[in-house]
């Protein structure tokens, strides 16, 4: 096989249970009218909250996918205790380092993400994690790029309208109001129709595409909610073309509905050609937090899948006492120490 080449990955990560942090939050928070401010900004406490569960991430990544180059931490300056910022495999990358002070201090994932590609030693090709997806498999290097191309699953799925998460939907919408300027959907279809119709494709995305087929314009996009491969050049071709709107993203302090996602740089990756056509979803799995995770737990133990994503969305369970139970599942299969931790 045909070695790979440098392949780094990025996560980003915030403790919310920093009081520095909080009272920053806080006074920027402040600055508006909250109320007027909660009908289009994301406040929900869980979009910040700390699982305590990051080194099982480290671990992953040193026992299941040791080719990888480098580990860029993304933080806006605080660090877990535990952290051995020694490592050579690691680089500290703080906010104000790779994004443009006028937009500082940020809250805001999406604006945290459309700056990236401005991390300084950041290989060409590169893996985007948020801190809730884990490895707990080994991965290869062809799990996320193939002679150079990000790989990924291209198939529609309409955008809902969804009164629990209102905001994700106006983002989505957002995203491919962008897509629909550059692409035309039939024609698209045309040009990549063994990309849209591979037949790795799980059966219900292969259904979605022929039924999308019918329709001319963009509806939505199916992504896995999982750890994204990039490039680069996706990242400067968009800024490049739509500057103004991920400039406009860029200084919402909080997640608004009125910004862009990186979704975005996600679907144009595919529609320009730029992708190698893979079953994506059949490594993975998503959890959301609740207060009976045995699946999840089970899935852990077992190591069912290469990655897991565990998504707390649900702020009224027993948070404390289910992250202790994941703890001990993470313990099972990592139990030993990362070069990443402190002796």
């Amino acid at each position: 096989m045909k070695q790979q080449s440098d392949i780094d990955f990025v996560i980003t990560w915030v403790d919310g249970t920093d009081p520095v942090w909080q009272k920053e939050k806080a006074a920027y928070s402040g600055q508006e009218d909250i109320q007027a401010l909660a009908a289009y900004t994301d406040f929900s406490k869980v979009r910040y909250r700390n699982h305590g569960l990051l080194l099982y991430w480290f671990r992953g990544v040193e026992q299941f996918a040791p080719w990888v180059r480098k580990i860029h931490f993304v933080t806006c300056g605080h660090l877990p205790p535990w952290l051995d910022v020694s490592n050579p495999k690691l680089n500290i990358v703080r906010h104000d380092e790779f994004i443009p002070k006028v937009y500082l201090p940020t809250f805001n994932s999406n604006a945290i993400e459309m700056h990236m590609h401005r991390i300084k030693g950041l290989s060409d090709n590169f893996v985007y994690f948020n801190d809730d997806m884990f490895l707990i498999r080994p991965a290869k290097e062809t799990d996320f790029f193939r002679a150079g191309k990000p790989c990924d699953l291209l198939a529609f799925q309409p955008v809902v309208a969804n009164p629990a998460n209102p905001v994700m939907s106006h983002l989505l919408l957002n995203d491919i109001l962008v897509i629909s300027k550059y692409f035309n959907k039939r024609e698209n279809v045309k040009k990549q129709l063994g990309k849209y119709f591979n037949p790795g494709y799980p059966l219900k995305n292969l259904i979605y595409n022929m039924i999308e087929v019918m329709f001319p314009k963009y509806t939505g996009f199916f992504s896995v909610h999982g750890p994204v491969p990039f490039c680069k050049q996706t990242f400067e071709e968009l800024w490049e073309k739509e500057g103004d709107q991920l400039s406009q993203t860029s200084s919402h302090r909080f997640r608004s509905k009125d910004d862009l996602t990186i979704y975005l740089l996600r679907e144009w990756q595919k529609l320009t050609g730029n992708f190698h056509a893979k079953n994506v979803d059949r490594f993975f799995k998503y959890f959301e937090l609740a207060e009976n995770n045995y699946e999840l737990h089970q899935t852990i133990a077992k190591q069912k899948k290469k990655i897991i994503c565990i998504n707390d969305v649900n702020d009224q369970i027993d948070f404390d006492q289910i992250n202790k139970k994941l703890s001990m599942a993470f313990e099972e299969i990592l139990p030993k120490k990362s070069s990443f931790e402190k002796v």
